[in-house]
């Protein structure tokens, strides 16, 4: 999902699809640790995902703080 499509989003969604993307990124650890996972690029993936989530969020927290 791009950044422009987060900045549609409201705070409260951003912050569930946070949470989803840290359990997707714990559920990847796990399968990692165990020797099941089968797409590696997927973590560097929902890494940089919640990154852009949190850099929106940030965003917004700033404009609504002026």
């Amino acid at each position: 999902m791009s950044a422009n499509e987060l900045r549609d989003k409201t705070p409260d969604q951003l912050r569930e699809q946070l949470t989803e993307l840290k359990k997707e990124q714990f559920n990847l650890r796990f399968q990692q640790a165990t020797g099941q996972l089968e797409n590696p690029a997927r973590m560097r993936d929902a890494r940089r995902e919640a990154a852009r989530v949190l850099t929106v969020l940030n965003e917004k927290a700033a404009a609504a703080a002026e």
